[in-house]
């Protein structure tokens, strides 16, 4: 099972822990992508612990800040899919077509085509760069895009007075 922690503040998808009981943080971690707040991810928890797994998807890092989200997406085409992002949460849903095919009887119809909606909790100055289906996946490029006043500042410490007192 992939291990972030603190020290890689770009991505939690996974965090193992060393509790003396049988209880699992994994689903917690699964749906957050760009940041490592705790607070957030248990309060994405709450409102959605009946997550689903289907469709199974992948979070991938590709570089220092660019990230991809590929969603097994079989059976659906571009105009069965929505993405949103709403208030730093991208939302991904899939709904059933009912136009099936005229004079076509299943015998077997093992191609999952319900209908489904999955959450991803964005960091902050995440955004979606591209989004493009192919092959039967949906793959949803990510990238950090941090402004510079919000970039860490490197402060002169000099000899001079500050304000007496």
């Amino acid at each position: 099972m992939p291990k972030s922690g603190r020290g890689d503040n770009h991505l939690l998808i996974y965090q193992e822990t060393n509790m003396t009981t049988a209880f699992s943080l994994a689903p917690l971690f699964r749906s957050s992508v760009g940041f490592d707040r705790f607070n957030d991810l248990f309060e994405s928890a709450a409102r959605n612990e009946s997550a689903s797994s289907y469709p199974p998807y992948n979070v991938e890092k590709h570089a220092d800040d660019q990230y991809r989200i590929v969603i097994a997406a079989a059976g659906f085409q571009e105009e069965d899919l929505e993405l949103q992002v709403e208030k730093g949460v991208l939302t991904v849903s899939g709904s059933k077509r009912d136009n099936a095919a005229e004079g076509v009887t299943f015998l077997h119809q093992g191609i999952a085509q319900r209908a489904f909606k999955l959450s991803f909790r964005l960091a902050d100055h995440i955004e979606v760069q591209n989004a493009a289906l192919a092959n039967g996946l949906l793959s949803i490029d990510l990238l950090r895009l941090v402004p510079e006043e919000a970039k860490p500042k490197r402060i002169q410490i000099n000899d001079q007075k500050t304000l007496a007192h």
